[in-house]
C-alpha cells in the first residue's frame, strides 16, 4: 500500500490534551483541534482511511539520523509531538 504524506499549508504550533476514554478504559484518543483540521482538510473525509507512524527516539543523535535519512528518501516532514504531564492546581 502506498502512503501519501499529508502536508500543511502553513506552520502549525498547537497545544492540546490527551484524553482517557472511560467507555473503553484506555488512553487511546488524541483529539485534533480545529486549526489542525483546517490545515489537513483530508481528515474530514469519513470515507478515507488514515494511518500514522509514531517513533520516539531516545537520543537527539538518533533523531538527527532519521531526519537525514527521511530527507534523502524524500519521505515528507514528520510531525513533532511532545507528551508532558500537566500540573493540576
Amino acid at each position: 500500500m502506498e502512503r501519501k504524506t499529508l502536508v500543511p499549508k502553513t506552520y502549525i504550533d498547537i497545544s492540546g490534551k490527551l484524553s482517557y476514554s472511560e467507555h473503553i478504559r484506555a488512553w487511546n484518543t488524541i483529539r485534533f483541534k480545529a486549526e489542525l483540521l483546517k490545515e489537513f482538510y483530508q481528515l474530514k473525509n469519513r470515507q478515507s482511511s488514515f494511518g500514522y507512524k509514531m517513533i520516539y527516539f531516545r537520543t537527539f543523535e538518533d533523531l538527527e539520523n532519521m531526519i537525514r535519512k527521511a530527507k534523502r528518501n524524500k519521505e515528507g516532514l514528520p510531525v513533532l509531538m511532545w507528551m508532558y504531564e500537566e500540573k493540576v492546581e
